[in-house]
C-alpha cells in the first residue's frame, strides 16, 4: 500500500482468520451471481480471476458462470481453506494460488472477468491495476468491485426477533485488549484503509463504474459462536493480535454477548449488495 500511505502488508494480516470465515461472515446476496452474469453478458466461456479470494467464498459462487476460475489470494491459511470447500463441494473448474496481487500476473494468462471482492484496498493499487489492465481479454474483458455487507449487517430502522450485535461494545472490548489504534498484521491503521477506487482505476486505463445494485433484505439469525466468529474475521481483530490473551478475550467476549442476549441469540439485517463494473481503455 505504499502508493497510498505507509502501512505495509505483511503475512501476518489476517493470521488465524480463515476458518472463522464461513461461519463469521454474513453471505453474499442471492442475486450476485445472477446479477454478474446478466450484467456482463457471460455465456458460461472465459476464465474468471478473483483477486484477494479469501477462503473462496465469491469465487465458488460465480464458478458454474466461467469455463475455468482462478483464486489468488497472499494468505496461505486462505487458500487451503478455499481449496477445501471446493473439494467438498465438488467444484472441479477453480484452481488457487497462494501469491500476493502485487505478484501478478505469474503465469496466470488472461481473463474475461477479474474480480475483487473487499480486497482492492489492501494493495498497492496503481501497481495492481496497471498489472490486471493486461491481463483482462481485449475487448470483453472487464474488472469488476464487488462491495456487501459480509462483516457485519446493517441498522434495522425496526425491531427484529432477537437484539442487534452490540458492535460498539465489540469494539471497546477489543480496544481494551489492542489498544486503541486499528492494528493491522504488523503494523497500524490510525487512518483506516484508502478510498478513491474509481480514480485509481481511472489513471491506470479504465473507465466507468457501470453501478448495479443487489437486493438483499434478508435478516439473519446468529448465534454467541457467529458473533465470535464474525470478530475474529476483521484484520484489528484477527486472533493473532491477542498473543497469550486470546483465551482471556474471548471468554469476555462471551461474556458481553450472553449479558446482551441471555438466549444466545442475535437478528443481524443483510444489505444491499454492489457492483462497480469497469472497462479497461
Amino acid at each position: 500500500m505504499s502508493e497510498d500511505g505507509d502501512w505495509a502488508w505483511d503475512a501476518s494480516l489476517y493470521a488465524g482468520s480463515a476458518r472463522f470465515y464461513r461461519t463469521g461472515r454474513l453471505p453474499y446476496a442471492q442475486g450476485l451471481a445472477e446479477a454478474v452474469r446478466s450484467s456482463l453478458g457471460l455465456d458460461g466461456a472465459g476464465r474468471l480471476l478473483d483477486v484477494g479470494t479469501g477462503p473462496g467464498i465469491v469465487a465458488l459462487e460465480l464458478a458454474h458462470l466461467f469455463n475455468e476460475v482462478v483464486g489468488v489470494d497472499a494468505d496461505a491459511d486462505m487458500i487451503a481453506e478455499a481449496a477445501r470447500e471446493a473439494e467438498r463441494r465438488r467444484v472441479s473448474n477453480v484452481r488457487w494460488e497462494a501469491m500476493r496481487a502485487e505478484s501478478l500476473p505469474g503465469d496466470l494468462g488472461t481473463f474475461r472477468v477479474i474480480t475483487f471482492a473487499q480486497s482492492f484496498h489492501w494493495m498497492q493499487r496503481d501497481a495492481v491495476a496497471r498489472t490486471v489492465h493486461r491481463m483482462l481479454e481485449r475487448g470483453r474483458g472487464r474488472l469488476v468491485l464487488i462491495g456487501a455487507y459480509t462483516r457485519s449487517g446493517i441498522d434495522a430502522g425496526r425491531e427484529l426477533e432477537h437484539p442487534s450485535v452490540p458492535r460498539a461494545a465489540i469494539s471497546t472490548l477489543v480496544e481494551r485488549y489492542v489498544g486503541t489504534v486499528r492494528r493491522a498484521g504488523a503494523g497500524s491503521l490510525p487512518h483506516g484503509t484508502p478510498s478513491g477506487e474509481e480514480e485509481v482505476l481511472d489513471r491506470n486505463g479504465f473507465t466507468g463504474p457501470s453501478v448495479v445494485t443487489i437486493p438483499d433484505d434478508r435478516v439473519f439469525t446468529r448465534t454467541v459462536d457467529d458473533v465470535v466468529a464474525s470478530v475474529y474475521t476483521v484484520s484489528g481483530s484477527a486472533p493473532h493480535l491477542f498473543g497469550d490473551r486470546l483465551a482471556g478475550f474471548e471468554a469476555d467476549l462471551r461474556t458481553l454477548l450472553l449479558d446482551a442476549s441471555p438466549s444466545g441469540l442475535f437478528s443481524e439485517q443483510a444489505g444491499d449488495n454492489g457492483l462497480r463494473i469497469f472497462t479497461p481503455r
